[in-house]
């Protein structure tokens, strides 16, 4: 990295604290807090003496994350980034229309060591974590996207489920919640925000005592342990008996439901035996599942489900009174799995090579 200070990282406080340490007054902390925040670079930021923006330009990063390329769905108009990084890393984002507002789906880390089959994510392993800036950042830059569309929108909602696992970088995830709520910021109420994890009971724990009321996405993709442990390593490590109560533990905390994920593979995982299995898991618990059809990753060798598979999956977990919906599917047209466009790009340039 370079050396300088990414300031979209910071609190205003600290910006602040920032600008004075570096002879500046307070006020110009704020002021380059609130520019930030709009998606300004420096030589952007106009009320600052030029002078001033040169200096900041030399001595920190404004704008961490910048759009390197984009695809935009014709059937729904999502849009599908692929977001450079300083240091020439790229991670993913996706940005969905909805009638109550822009969503953004953002990357917590550059790959994944998470390992799960229907991933693409983790093909390459895990590069990095991403500073909370980093993440920050993406939201940012899709809010820039859409001024320079002409579009009133700007990122109301945000999903923490483009590669790498949220709860695996726990500390930059937890600044980058708080960062969302900044008064001078982008203010974003933390209800707005859906964080997916594998399960990783200690951290989902940990964050059930952080007061930030995020909905937990846990993806689950299977009714036991054993269906479990063939699609998802980390079911070695943590039984669904553990998941299950940290869930508990999460809802009673917070009184906020928890959302299961659960991706639908032929022959895996979606017969009606397995759904009637996880609704007797699920039983009595706050929650709802999300069932979503297996997007195919050419490398793995899982297959989809056809959709009447899906219709009467959902249909024995509502006789079963589970609450659950289909997952809407946007932006198929656009390389809509995770990792799948960044590993793409960096297949492309090995072979440019």
């Amino acid at each position: 990295m370079s050396g300088k200070t990414e300031l979209a990282g910071l609190t205003e406080a600290e910006t602040a604290a920032w600008a004075k340490e570096h002879g500046m007054p307070a006020f110009r902390g704020r002021q380059i807090f609130q520019w930030i925040h709009r998606g300004a670079d420096f030589s952007e930021m106009t009320s600052l003496p030029a002078d001033l923006r040169s200096r900041l330009a030399e001595e920190a990063v404004a704008q961490p994350v910048s759009i390197r390329l984009e695809r935009v769905s014709r059937i729904d108009g999502t849009v599908k980034f692929l977001y450079a990084l300083a240091d020439g890393n790229c991670v993913e984002g996706v940005l969905m229309r909805y009638h109550y507002g822009a969503s953004l789906c953002i990357s917590t880390q550059v790959g994944c060591r998470m390992g799960c089959r229907f991933c693409a994510s983790t093909l390459e392993g895990r590069v990095r974590d991403l500073s909370a800036g980093e993440m920050l950042g993406e939201i940012l830059a899709a809010n820039r996207y859409l001024q320079e569309k002409g579009e009133k929108d700007r990122v109301s909602h945000v999903v923490m489920m483009g590669s790498g696992e949220p709860l695996d970088n726990y500390e930059n995830v937890i600044r980058f919640l708080k960062l969302l709520r900044e008064e001078n910021g982008i203010r974003m109420s933390l209800r707005n925000v859906s964080l997916s994890t594998c399960g990783l009971v200690p951290q989902m724990r940990q964050l059930a005592g952080e007061d930030l009321p995020v909905t937990l996405c846990v993806s689950l993709h299977a009714p036991n342990d054993e269906i479990r442990r063939r699609t998802m390593p980390i079911a070695n490590r943590y039984s669904m008996d553990e998941i299950l109560q940290a869930c508990r533990e999460y809802i009673e905390k917070t009184g906020r439901r928890v959302i299961f994920e659960y991706a639908m593979a032929d022959g895996v995982n979606s017969a009606p035996e397995h759904a009637r299995e996880l609704a007797g898991r699920l039983r009595g618990m706050q929650c709802h599942v999300n069932l979503i059809p297996l997007n195919v990753v050419k490398e793995r060798d899982l297959r989809g489900v056809r959709e009447e598979t899906v219709r009467q999956f959902l249909e024995t977990l509502k006789e079963e009174h589970i609450s659950a919906t289909r997952r809407r599917e946007m932006g198929d047209d656009i390389e809509g799995a995770c990792g799948q466009l960044r590993r793409k790009t960096l297949q492309d340039g090995k072979t440019a090579e």
